[in-house]
């Protein structure tokens, strides 16, 4: 059995029950909808936010219906996300095959995005949790502020760690830290542990991220994207700042000079990688997520041996040494 399959154990049954919900809730009479959502929902990716919340209602007390809604609710806010991001970035590609706006294009890419939202927000309803529906709204504001900041970010050339993590906690980390909220709060229980499985939340979502921005350091197809991509589009993250910030004035200018460019070739792409890896932005940006690791199992040493717990450790395992 692979690792992401032993995380699921606890919560198979009700893993199923929510992909039921989700189908359910994104059906529609159009038939041009229909065949975009069912394309888009033909490669679900790995579902670890739903999967999160399901396993926080399950460490708090049990799944109940409105665990389903909220699960289906925010894996709609995040999947919106995506659509979007793509049309922002121009992406063409998404978990291996063509992207939304790719096969179709921008303005069906847009609509389908904001279909996706708009049922989310009819999920967290039917849960009549306010708590839950707060949780949410608060989230999709997260989100669009995180990739504003990163925007903004790029156009006014703002490369230190402080802004780079601003951006990753709203961007990345407020939506593990939203799973585990609204999973602990929907199961019927509350209690102060909450505090501790939200800090969880935060430093995975952070090491997911930070994961993510290693991964384009180096070429690998499977990841669905380009060596350098978030260099070609202006965003700059921890591997880079450190070694800029490691570097004499005179190398640092040359570098950042480079970055203040609106277009890079590959071959400049290819230095700031290449200066990014020798000066030690790797190593760096692992010795970080591996300090986050630490400290997020530190935060949920207090709660008992269980095959959630376990499969909640596992889960911060495999966003560390994961592939892709």
């Amino acid at each position: 059995m692979d690792i992401l399959s032993e995380i699921k154990q606890p919560i198979r049954q009700e893993l199923d029950v929510l992909n039921t919900a989700l189908i359910k809730a994104l059906a529609s009479s159009n038939q041009l909808l229909n065949s975009v959502v069912e394309y888009y929902l033909s490669t679900k990716g790995k579902q670890m936010r739903p999967i999160l919340v399901l396993l926080a209602a399950r460490l708090f007390g049990k799944v109940r219906q409105e665990t389903i809604d909220a699960a289906v609710s925010i894996e709609l806010l995040h999947n919106a996300s995506l659509i979007h991001d793509d049309v922002v970035d121009a992406t063409l590609q998404r978990r291996g095959k063509k992207s939304v706006n790719a096969v179709w294009d921008n303005r069906i890419a847009v609509l389908v995005g904001d279909f996706f939202v708009s049922t989310a927000l009819k999920c967290s309803l039917a849960t009549n949790d306010m708590e839950i529906v707060s949780t949410l709204s608060q989230l999709g504001q997260d989100l669009a502020k995180g990739e504003i900041e990163q925007l903004d970010n790029v156009r006014r050339k703002i490369l230190n760690e402080n802004a780079y993590f601003e951006v990753i906690s709203k961007k990345t980390a407020s939506l593990f830290v939203a799973c585990m909220k609204v999973g602990a709060w929907s199961s019927g229980k509350s209690d102060e542990r909450i505090k501790h499985i939200l800090s969880f939340g935060e430093k995975l979502g952070l090491c997911f991220q930070i994961k993510d921005d290693i991964f384009d350091y180096f070429d690998d197809l499977s990841i669905g994207k380009p060596t350098g991509n978030d260099i070609r589009e202006g965003k700059v993250t921890l591997p880079l700042i450190y070694a800029l910030n490691q570097a004499d004035e005179v190398t640092r200018k040359y570098y950042t000079d480079i970055l203040e460019k609106t277009h890079l070739t590959n071959n400049e792409i290819e230095s700031l990688i290449e200066f990014a890896k020798v000066n030690g932005g790797i190593e760096y940006a692992e010795s970080v997520m591996y300090k986050l690791r630490d400290e997020a199992l530190n935060t949920i040493d207090i709660f008992k041996e269980s095959p959630v717990y376990q499969s909640l450790k596992m889960i911060l395992q495999y966003t560390i040494e994961r592939k892709k």
